[in-house]
């Protein structure tokens, strides 16, 4: 008698193909079950039995040494169209169904089954978990529950094996992302020092007219890359934020693998790449993001010649300028807040170039707070030294800012914003407003600031920018817009 064929034949086989499982090796964690459902039963043999279109193909088998069977003499056939319960046959030689099976009525001489059904998640019964013996036989209630709970474990370690492969083929693919990466910030290093070998040319031959055309070009340049990297790093952390937690998953829900997967985990070092993974992709967006700001003043800096001039509010800007810097103006686990002493004039509106002029009171209002924060730190790692106990900043020294506004006899705009700070080392004068000078860590500091002021006064406004400075008195800047009496709003 042939078996019948089950109502979701045609999706049960591509649930089965999904699997990839069929003609693969033997693997230690199948055998296992196999063995232990042999032993719960008290069978010579036990097999994880798959059924194909054709066949019934065996994953593992104990006590048995063919690896396949026809499909027609499959008792495993059978399982699959009764999902939801065990098929159990205490003797094939009184079960019409078997009677005449050639599996039966000779070699191996099946006499007893006991078949629990492997359903997959969403309900396909791909093959059985089954346990059989040579003469007749009775099952009781435990060997039944016991070989259904195995029959899930084998489920479960198909699911684990495909998604071990999912795995591994989303790593492939991050790993070939980060190779894109590495390809495209060996691409960016080229681009930089070509940009630091121009810089170079430029500064030594004074051609400071023809640096904006320069740095603008540069900056598209580097922009592309730096775009192309941002994209990915958000899919990479994604990527590699469900790997982790698909990890996760699994040490939860299988916290006792096989041998070989402790083996290999034991090996990788799961637990540091955990915690490093996460850092290196934050390192990269911080790495991207601060290379941003750069192409971001390289932009500032060749677009020089934009805009129109207005008539402003010059008190205004300055205000509005450090509402943005508010955050840096209070006080800190190492500092009090930096006071801010405003000496208003009385000034009109005036005609200038607004946006840029705000942007030179945002670098050298950065550039003072720097200052001051220096200062302190320096004041206290020598009172740390001298004490060798931490003491409260305020002792030492309270940072100030003073912002002083007038207008000339001759209708000028002048500006002076004073600070008490580490100050400028006399040495590095004639430097100080050179392109990508500068004396702060790397990473803080891009050297355009008062470069690009600097320009924006002197080219743009056609003033001056001048400073004075003492080391540990501080800093005071001095900003002159030229005007007239049609420059300036009564």
């Amino acid at each position: 008698m042939k078996p019948p064929i089950p109502a979701d034949e045609a999706q049960r086989l591509k649930a089965l193909q999904r699997y990839q499982i069929l003609d693969t090796v033997s693997e230690q964690a199948f055998d296992d079950l196999t063995t232990l459902a042999a032993y719960i039963c008290g069978t010579p043999i036990a097999l994880i039995s798959l059924v194909d279109a054709n066949r019934q193909w065996f994953k593992s088998k104990v006590g048995l040494e063919v690896s396949q069977t026809p499909r027609e003499l499959a008792f495993c056939a059978y399982t699959i169209c009764q999902a939801e319960s065990v098929l159990i046959v205490p003797n094939a030689l009184e079960d019409e169904r078997f009677a005449t099976n050639s599996l039966v009525v000779s070699e191996p001489n099946i006499r007893f089954y006991l078949g629990a059904p492997l359903v997959t998640p969403d309900g396909y019964a791909l093959g059985s978990l089954c346990t059989i013996d040579v003469v007749p036989r009775d099952v009781t209630k435990e060997q039944i529950t016991a070989l259904q709970a195995l029959s899930r474990q084998v489920i479960s370690q198909l699911e684990l094996r495909i998604n071990l492969a999912q795995l591994k083929n989303n790593i492939k693919a991050r790993e070939q992302v980060e190779q894109t990466l590495r390809s495209t910030n060996d691409e960016l290093n080229q681009t930089l020092k070509k940009l630091r070998q121009t810089q170079v040319q430029l500064v030594q031959s004074e051609k400071m007219s023809s640096l904006g055309q320069v740095v603008a070009g540069v900056a598209h340049e580097i922009n592309n890359p730096v775009n192309f990297i941002e994209a990915n790093l958000s899919h990479v952390k994604n990527y590699v934020q469900d790997l982790l937690n698909l990890l996760s998953l699994y040490q939860s829900h299988y916290p006792n693998p096989n041998s070989e997967i402790q083996h290999q985990t034991e090996l990788t070092d799961i637990e540091f790449l955990i915690e490093d993974l996460p850092k290196i992709i934050s390192s990269m967006e911080i790495g991207t993001e601060r290379i941003q700001q750069i192409v971001s003043s390289l932009r500032n800096f060749s677009r020089l010649d934009e805009g129109d001039k207005k008539f402003v509010d010059i008190h205004e800007g300055i205000d509005n300028t450090l509402l943005i810097l508010k955050h840096r103006l209070k006080a800190t686990k190492t500092r009090p807040e930096i006071q801010i002493i405003r000496d208003y004039g009385q000034i009109p509106c005036f005609e200038c170039y607004p946006a840029p002029l705000n942007q030179v009171f945002m670098n050298i209002l950065s550039n003072a707070i720097d200052a001051i924060e220096e200062l302190i730190s320096t004041y206290q790692i020598e009172w740390d030294n001298i004490h060798k106990s931490p003491q409260k900043l305020s002792k030492l020294k309270v940072g100030k800012i003073r912002i002083k506004t007038e207008i000339t006899q001759n209708n000028s705009l002048v500006v002076r914003i004073a600070d008490n700070g580490i100050g400028i080392k006399e040495e590095i004068n004639k430097s100080i407003f050179d392109p990508f000078f500068t004396t702060k860590p790397v990473g803080k500091g891009t050297g355009l600031g008062l470069s690009i002021s600097y320009q924006i006064i002197v080219q743009k406004h056609k003033g001056k920018l001048k400073y004075r400075s003492l080391p540990v008195e501080g800093t005071e800047f001095w900003i002159e817009v030229p005007g007239s009496n049609d420059n300036i709003k009564k």
